[in-house]
């Protein structure tokens, strides 16, 4: 998985820490944003565990946090960054987080299907500290290997099964002179 642009759990939890008096709020769309009555509901911790289509294993965590918007509006204010903070270290009480887990955050509401989203900018305005998040994506891991995917000039196709070579056959020779020869009971042993 090609992590190099994306937020680890440390990078998240490290900016919250840095504003713990701030307003936390989160941005799904261009001017759509999470309804301020949210919930931070659940914190989860996948490990994952896959094989690509050329047949490589791959390993990696996230961490996805999720947000519930109850249908019925209960603040006119999002909850401070302190809030979320508190969350965070009941669940470290009893679930470890992995501090270079990839980052997403799980959000949907009537308008809104239900997805996860990746973390971007996280910005201070005024005295808000806004993530803004980001879809998540299909990938290639090949690609990412410095493969190919879908097929390549020479006509080869990364998902393809390698293809078999014959191996080179193996040529026994008797290296022993015709003269002296060591057979079973000559004494030469």
């Amino acid at each position: 998985m090609n992590t190099t642009e994306l937020t680890t759990w440390s990078t998240f939890k490290t900016a919250l820490i840095q504003h713990p008096e701030l307003t936390l709020q989160f941005q799904y769309a261009q001017d759509k944003w999470v309804d301020a009555s949210y919930h931070i509901t659940e914190i989860k911790q996948a490990p994952i565990v896959s094989v690509d289509c050329g047949g490589v294993m791959n390993s990696w965590t996230e961490i996805i946090v999720q947000l519930w918007e109850p249908t019925v509006k209960e603040s006119d204010r999002a909850m401070q960054v302190n809030k979320a903070l508190s969350i965070i270290t009941l669940v470290e009480k009893s679930l470890p987080l992995n501090p270079i887990a990839i980052v997403k955050i799980e959000f949907g509401n009537s308008a809104f299907d239900t997805r996860q989203m990746y973390p971007g900018d996280i910005t201070i305005e005024g005295d808000n500290l806004v993530v803004n998040l980001s879809p998540d994506f299909t990938q290639c891991k090949a690609i990412n290997r410095g493969g190919s995917c879908g097929t390549t000039d020479t006509g080869e196709e990364c998902c393809a099964p390698e293809a078999k070579t014959e191996k080179p056959k193996l040529v026994m020779m008797n290296l022993a002179a015709d003269g002296n020869v060591c057979t079973p009971g000559s004494g030469c042993c």
